[in-house]
């Protein structure tokens, strides 16, 4: 698998300084942990499940999540066991070329050992599980069953924990909650690929929806909490985790109060106009704008429900030659003793030991996703994208 390895060699060619690495479901955490991308979630329930994947594997999908838990109804989560054993199965037998890393959502630890045990070989497709509404006390159960369920599948089955739950919103039991948590998945930190944030929950707290012209840092109580993940769980001093964005719900065309976000700044000057009105007419300006404020807040990768969001949140995860560039200079061994210098591209000063952590994520990030070529933005990374 590769990121934008569903486009043609010579159009990667053209668009990358340094083209994304090859990685398997068996590479490094650290490297999977980046490469998961946008994460997409589909219910376990759909007909053609296994034809979905190949068909969001052939269009760059990196990692899926096949949902039991708030997706589908209560009544029919046997029916979706069912579904999720016979689509894996027919999906091991003919699979089509490279798959996504599959994860499945569970509600209760039993299932995890379960399903593991119904799949047979088929679950050697599997990467993993995503574990909802995870604190300290919930929590333990469900590792305590992924530990179990991988003795029993004889290979690497990594956990999701997603961050969702009251105790963690509500003022007086956070630190408690986080705390907990933090204590959790260091336990079992081997198995934790990834944090999820599941804003939708916090917001159905306090009865808040956020409108597609906002971003779940303009909901002032939702973006505390994120901080607050960030500053205990995603640490740059080796003890934190990839903490992922989070949904961005919309899709189709909404009736707008304020006037659009997305300018042209994004895009190359005089360029791209058709593709820009796209992207406006469906919402997609917000998610942009989202995207980069995940990545401001310490985010990385986000959920995604929707097919539509996958590729602007890989266009916009690919390095640029600038960022590269700096990152290359900062981490030069000649360097190791600090000191400040001014950008190759002469419009900032780089600062060696304050920005090393920063420069040793943007390596990371350029071996998953790549680097652009110094003209190349992210119009042409989309467009490559959507019609690859």
């Amino acid at each position: 698998m590769r990121h934008f390895g569903h486009i043609a060699p010579e159009v990667r060619q053209r668009l990358f300084h340094r083209e994304p690495c090859d990685f398997t479901a068996d590479s490094p955490a650290r490297v999977l942990a980046v490469a998961l991308g946008a994460t997409l979630y589909t219910p376990a329930t759909r007909p053609a499940l296994a034809d979905a994947v190949r068909k969001q594997a052939a269009r760059g999908v990196m990692s899926m999540v096949l949902c039991l838990e708030d997706s589908i109804e209560d009544t029919e989560v046997p029916d979706a066991e069912r579904n999720i054993v016979r689509q894996l199965t027919d999906l091991a037998a003919h699979p089509g070329g490279d798959l996504p890393l599959l994860f499945i959502r569970v509600r209760t630890p039993g299932q995890i050992p379960d399903l593991v045990r119904r799949l047979g070989a088929a679950g050697a497709l599997l990467s993993g599980f995503v574990l909802p509404k995870f604190t300290e006390e919930r929590g333990i159960p469900f590792l305590e069953a992924l530990t179990a369920a991988e003795s029993l599948h004889g290979r690497r089955l990594f956990a999701m924990p997603v961050l969702e739950s009251p105790e963690l919103l509500y003022l007086e039991t956070r630190r408690e909650t986080l705390t907990g948590i933090a204590r959790t998945v260091d336990k079992y930190r081997d198995r934790v690929l990834a944090l999820r944030l599941g804003v939708t929950d916090f917001c159905s707290v306090y009865g808040l929806r956020r409108p597609p012209d906002l971003t779940a840092y303009d909901v002032q109580v939702v973006a505390s909490v994120i901080g607050d993940v960030v500053n205990l769980l995603g640490r740059a001093d080796g003890t934190g985790y990839t903490v992922t964005g989070p949904v961005w719900e919309y899709f189709r065309l909404q009736e707008r109060m304020f006037k659009p976000q997305l300018r042209r700044s994004p895009f190359l000057e005089g360029r791209a106009d058709e593709l820009r009105q796209t992207l406006i007419e469906h919402d997609l300006d917000g998610l942009l704008r989202e995207i980069e404020l995940d990545r401001a807040n310490g985010l990385l990768g986000k959920t995604c429900i929707h097919p539509s969001h996958v590729q602007p949140v890989h266009a916009l995860s690919v390095v640029s030659h600038e960022e590269y560039g700096d990152a290359r200079d900062i981490l030069r061994p000649e360097r190791d003793g600090g000191g400040v210098m001014r950008s190759a591209y002469t419009n900032k000063m780089n600062e060696v030991k304050p920005h090393r952590a920063w420069a040793e994520r943007i390596l990371l990030r350029a071996e998953v996703f790549g680097v652009a070529r110094e003209d190349v933005g992210f119009v042409e990374l989309l467009a490559a994208g959507l019609s690859g």
